[in-house]
């Protein structure tokens, strides 16, 4: 029999031989996941028997299949979203765009404030504000068929509506134009040479990768944000950490007022948010 306690401490041998960025974390993650139990406990099975699939997922995890992908979720804030295959992996620091959103909307003073998030992806932004900001009248919008059925399992629960769409079209959500308070994104906007880990591979290339510079989508989504956002209305948009000049510049070219380049945890330039002129 091999216990809890040592069969992690293999497995996150295992999984840093394979180069994998945070072996013991994820040797944890999937041992409380193989036992039914969050990893903060772990510590209080350490004794008990590891059941024998956990030597198969720790095989999956060390060959670069994402971590997200084996649990069938990825946490993000107090969300943890459905995702697997054909849907980009959402990542934490997501969550600070989200915050973000929450705190603007409860101090707009709005009863039902209008929110678009393009390029939704599982769904990230558009659960986030719905949760926390119930009354919020969310539009999620995402190109691809196959990431839109992982939203949609994401989102159906909140009543958030789905659209399948590019967020580049001059003739997305025309029935918004100037109604939006807030449109919020998370595009792929990785420059197309940058080395990436393997695991960022399995994501979708179009969900992640944008060109030589990374801005392909950005720049060609901006005039969408600005028909969508009504007078006062505000946007965020998270970026490539060598981005944030050419995001800005971008925003400034359509107009936009109040532009900030916002910084993650870590320090580096994150999310930029800006406000259409008021009339």
């Amino acid at each position: 029999m091999t216990d809890v306690s040592q069969a992690v401490k293999a497995a996150a041998a295992t999984l840093a031989d394979a180069g994998v960025a945070s072996p013991l974390h994820d040797a944890q993650s999937l041992a409380a996941w193989c036992l039914g139990i969050s990893r903060m406990d772990l510590f209080l099975h350490g004794a008990d028997e590891m059941p024998a699939e956990y030597s198969e997922l720790i095989a999956r995890r060390a060959g670069r299949e994402p971590l997200q992908h084996i649990v069938g979720s990825a946490p993000v804030g107090h969300l943890d979203l459905l995702v697997g295959p054909g849907v980009f992996v959402p990542r934490p620091e997501t969550e600070l765009i989200g915050d973000w959103a929450v705190q603007r909307l409860r101090g707009m003073g709005v009863d039902k404030p209008c929110v678009v998030d393009l390029c939704t992806g599982s769904g990230t932004l558009a659960a986030y504000v719905a949760s926390l900001v119930p009354s919020a009248l969310v539009t999620a919008v995402e190109i691809d068929p196959q990431a839109m059925t992982w939203a949609q399992r994401n989102l159906d629960p909140l009543g958030v509506r789905t659209v399948l769409g590019d967020a580049t079209a001059p003739d997305l959500l025309t029935n918004l134009n100037g109604r939006c308070d807030m449109v919020l994104s998370n595009p792929p906007y990785v420059p197309e040479t940058t080395p990436v880990e393997p695991e960022v591979r399995a994501d979708p290339h179009h969900a992640v990768f944008s060109g030589e510079s990374g801005m392909d989508v950005i720049t060609a989504m901006a005039p969408t944000i600005y028909r969508l956002l009504a007078p006062g209305g505000v946007t965020a948009i998270e970026h490539d950490d060598a981005t944030a000049d050419l995001v800005c510049a971008v925003l400034e070219q359509y107009g936009f007022e109040e532009i900030i380049s916002h910084q993650d945890l870590g320090g580096r330039d994150r999310y930029v948010t800006a406000m259409k002129p008021a009339e």
